[in-house]
Order: C-alpha cells, then structure tokens, then sequence
C-alpha cells in the first residue's frame, strides 16, 4: 500500500472536543470520522487494526468448540417481550414500528436471538453443551456517548452464548472461556487486562467477570487488594466496615440543632467523628415513586447498583415533598414516619452513641443504639468500599481503588433465557429441564480503542505487531533521489514477496511530515531510505516503541526487518497461569 493513495487526512492539532488521547490520535491519525454523536466510520486502517482483532477472537473461539452464526440486527419485539426485557430495559434500547405498525428493536445484546435460533434444534440432552458466537454490529442508544470508541452507541461486538445440562459442566467451559480470553488480550498486545468479580446487571445470572484495561481515563472504578490478589467492580465489591461499640450506650438525646442540615456539619457542631454519625440517603423507585428511605454510616456512600439489585427495580434520588412525612435534612430512625421502604447498611450494625436526625425541624437525636432503639433490623451491604477500606478477602486495610475500561465480561446466565423463553430439553429417562446458559462478550472497537490508549506517546498510537494496520512502513526520504527511489521500490517488493504487510511513503514531502504521519500510522517497524543511510550502503530499522534501532546493511535489510516481525510476534504468545475465574 502506498501512502499517498491512503484514504483520509492527518493532521497535527489536536480536536477541541476530545477528552482522551486514543480519541485524538484517531482522529489526527486518520482511522475515522465522526458521523453523529456515538456513531463513527472507519477508514482503512481501522478496518484493518478490527479485522484483525476479529480474527485473533475468531480463532480463540473456534479453539474452545465455537461455532459461529449471525443473528440479526433488527429483532421484533415479541422476542424481548418473551424474555421480559422489552419493558425493563430503558432507553438505552431503540423500539421502533415497520410501515405495517409491527413491533421492532434495534440490537444491543443477543441473548433473546440466541435461544431463539437453538430452542428447536436442543429438545434432546444428547445436543449438549454447545456455543455459538457471533461477531455483529449493535446498538445502544447511550445517554453520554465519550471517549471516541471507548463509548458509543453503535459497536461491532463478539457475543457468545453457550449451552449446558448442568452447573458443573457451565463453570467447566466458563473456565475455558476465561483462559481464551487471556489469550485474546495477550496476542492483541494487552496482557495487562485483568479480571475483576462484577455486576451482572440486565443480563441476570448470579456469577459474572469483566476484564479491565487498567487506566487512569477509565470509567469504572475496579476494587483490588495487593496483599491476597482480591479484585472486583465497585458495582459488585463487598464493603467490609469495623463497627465499633463503645462500652456504655448513651441515652438518646433530641439536641436543638439550628440551621445545620448536612451530616458533616452535624458532626462539627456535635464534636462527633462521621463514623459515629447515622445519615440518611433518600430515593425513589422509578415504577412507582415508592420512597426508599436508605440509613448508612456517615463517611460512606449507598452503593446504587447494590441498592437496585436488592430492591429489583431502578431508582432515582428522592425529591421530598411536604406530604411524604420526611424531613429534608433532619431525617433519622427513631419515630420516622414514613410509608415506603426503609433499609439499614451493615455498617450500623452493632453500634451504638450515634448521631442522626431527630425528624424535627432543627434537631438531631445523639446516644442513637439502633438494636436498643429501635428492636431487631435487617442489615444489608448497601455501601461503596472506600480506598483503604478492608479487603473482603484477607481482612486487611490494603483496600486501593483504580480506574479501568471494560474490553470484555463473562456471565453465567444460569436458566434466566431458557426458562423465560421455554427453550426446554428431555434428559435420558424422559425428564424435562431448562438448559443453563453462559455468555461471553468483547467489543471489537472498544479494545482497539484501549490498546491504543494503552500504547502511545505523544506523537501516535504504539501498535502491537498483531494487530497494527502494517507490520513496515518504508519511508523514501527524498524520492526524487534515483538511487533511493530505486532502493525503498526494490525493498518494498521484497517484502510484500515475503509476505509482509507493507506501508510505503514514497510521496515528496519533508521528511518532518513523513515521519509525523508515520508516528500517527503506529505501524510496529518502520525502515528509512534516505541519501543519508545509502552513503553508508545501509538503511536505518526503527521500530514504533524506540526498542530497536539499527543502521542494516542494504542487502541485508530485508531479512533483518523480517527477523524483527518475527520477534515482536514472538513476544506477544500468551503465557498460560494457574488464575481461577473465581468471585
């Protein structure tokens, strides 16, 4: 390929409107153009960097008895509505109507196409396990599309589902997938990714990973322990508190407290640490504005998704009116007067001499013992764990708490779809049962996205030899110089001959501006020609990364550049590890 014939433009200044730098240096670098918000086109060498993601994941898939299929972007709704998911999933999923009023989504994730395509075909134990996969365009109508690919709403994303007759042989083949997955992100040049115990939010099932690109531009906040390995989403990451008691409880005390309303002016004003402080944190359901009234220990904050799961419906923060019997500002336990649904974090469990509101205006009780006050409550883990906290695992206060891109998630489903959609088998003696599902994802844009951002300088991205556009990029310095015209043409030749994937820069331009394009291309090994090099019968072999910088004689170019791909490819071979999938 030569670059002067490369469709789309690169450039030096940096967008206005991007946040993070795999967005810029994709846009700089001519790998896509923004067509709506969320919604992007590839250029050639976008397409060639997912092409090759897809045919890395394609061969870890076909390695662990995949057998891919493609389901339609455009499902009817029936399908959903069968599953239960067409009316519990927000907006996020696209409903439209066909000119005869039939009922239709957009694609955002595959489960209810899955069972749909195998329901018939598994009626008999003797069809199991099996997976299919698919690799598919989706879409999801996102509310806060950022970070160039890192969040849109239309993807292309690898989604495989497979089925069981039992739990045993589910987390058997969930093991399988767990290590092709390390595979995958080994050979595409990120075997930094790390597993984390996570959410399994819509999709259901109880068991469920993602893998975390760990970066400071993340949008997930990951759990991890350094002294026993412990990692986990926030969204599914125990909160383990000290909950001390004091030797003697305080009698519960109204205290006029004007004009403070917030827990930590309270606090102040009392001469009371927060851990010592009760606060209440209010919201709504969202079917039925219930309120939900959630107390928690003063220095933490209500895990929402922990709050959802629990309650099995969405929420949305309380707003407060003059008949619901709440106190803004002054809410507390004792003598609460309220209709809806009160909760109690397990980081109050067993304590004793706190503060909280008094459910007057201006008044607070102090000497608060929920076990004395108020009888038997029940206790849930409600709240976010906190850095430093203590780990759930070992026991210590080694708790840190670091930002990450999800690039891919496992799930076990359970009988969630099967059992919804009356996808039914007969086992040996005749016995009907519901197969259990598992369900496996990567998007396809999204890890490009995080390799770069994973590997750049300030110049380009910093592509892994398996997955950049091209291995080489010549660069002709000074073309209009016979004999180097005739060198990069010869060299070029014989690396395509080689089977090699060729950039060449033959084009008359500064060498700053071919070397600035080349910086912004990311191809791994890059040989210069210049009358410069030639006057010394050699070429300069660079690569991308500066690991490798040689002065090669001219004949001998071409079978060192050959040896150099052959390393980094070397380089980039997964390593097997004893790490179990496990929560």
């Amino acid at each position: 390929m030569k670059l002067e014939k490369l469709v789309g433009d690169r450039f030096k200044e940096r967008p206005s409107d991007c946040v993070i730098d795999s967005h810029a240096l994709m846009l700089r670098g001519g790998y896509m153009k923004s067509v709506a918000n969320g919604i992007y086109s590839s250029y050639m060498p976008l397409r060639r960097i997912t092409h090759k993601i897809e045919t890395i994941i394609r061969q870890e898939m076909d390695a662990i008895d995949g057998q891919e299929v493609q389901f339609p972007v455009v499902m009817p709704a029936s399908l959903w509505e069968e599953s239960g998911r067409y009316e519990s999933i927000g907006s996020e999923l696209l409903r439209f109507e066909d000119r005869s009023g039939g009922k239709y989504v957009l694609g955002m994730t595959h489960e209810e196409a899955a069972v749909h395509l195998v329901r018939e075909y598994g009626q008999t134990y003797t069809k199991y396990p099996f997976m299919i996969y698919q690799i598919q365009t989706k879409f999801r109508d996102e509310a806060r599309p950022r970070g160039g690919l890192i969040r849109v709403r239309e993807f292309t994303m690898k989604d495989a589902y497979s089925f069981h007759l039992t739990q045993e042989d589910l987390e058997a083949y969930y093991q399988r997938c767990f290590r092709a997955y390390e595979r995958i992100f080994a050979r595409a040049g990120v075997p930094e990714v790390i597993s984390v115990a996570s959410d399994s939010g819509m999709m259901g099932g109880k068991v469920s990973h993602e893998f975390m690109l760990l970066t400071a531009i993340g949008e997930d906040s990951i759990v991890t322990c350094p002294e026993c390995g412990y990692r986990a989403n926030m969204e599914a990451a125990e909160c383990v508190t000290e909950n001390v008691r004091d030797p003697d409880s305080q009698p519960l005390t109204l205290v006029s407290t004007p004009n403070i309303h917030t827990i930590e002016d309270i606090c102040t004003f009392l001469n009371s640490p927060l851990q010592k402080s009760c606060k209440a944190v209010i919201y709504q359901k969202d079917e039925t504005n219930e309120y939900v009234v959630v107390f928690i220990r003063g220095d933490l904050d209500v895990n929402e998704t922990k709050l959802t799961n629990f309650l099995k419906c969405s929420v949305h923060p309380g707003v407060i009116t003059e008949d619901c019997g709440l106190n803004p500002g002054y809410i507390g336990p004792y003598n609460l007067n309220c209709s809806g649904t009160v909760l109690y974090d397990r980081s109050l469990q067993g304590t004793n001499n706190l503060s909280c509101g008094g459910n007057v205006s201006e008044y607070h009780y102090t000497g608060l013992d929920i076990e004395r006050d108020l009888g038997p409550v029940e206790y849930h883990d409600l709240a976010k764990v906190t850095e430093g906290g203590i780990c759930p695992v070992c026991g210590k206060h080694t708790v840190s708490i670091k930002r990450g891109i999800e690039v891919g998630n496992i799930f076990q489903l359970g009988t969630r779809y099967t059992e919804a959609m009356g996808m039914k088998y007969l086992d040996q003696d005749g016995n009907s049962g519901y197969p259990i599902m598992g369900c496996y994802g990567i998007g396809v844009g999204r890890l490009a996205a995080s390799v770069c951002e994973a590997h750049h300088d300030e110049f380009g991205p910093i592509w892994p030899i398996s997955i950049a556009p091209w291995q080489v990029h010549i660069c002709a310095v000074r073309s209009d110089n016979e004999q180097v015209k005739q060198t990069a043409d010869q060299l070029y030749a014989e690396l395509q001959n080689r089977g090699l994937e060729v950039m060449y820069d033959d084009r008359s331009v500064s060498a700053g501006v071919m070397f600035s394009d080349a910086d912004l291309l990311g191809v791994p090994v890059r040989v210069v020609v210049s009358p410069r090099n030639l006057k010394n019968e050699c070429c300069e072999v660079v690569t991308r990364d500066k690991r490798f910088s040689d002065q090669v004689s001219v004949v001998e170019t071409a079978d060192h550049v050959q040896q150099l791909v052959n390393q980094l490819f070397r380089e980039l071979q997964p390593i097997e590890n004893d790490t179990k999938a496990t929560c």
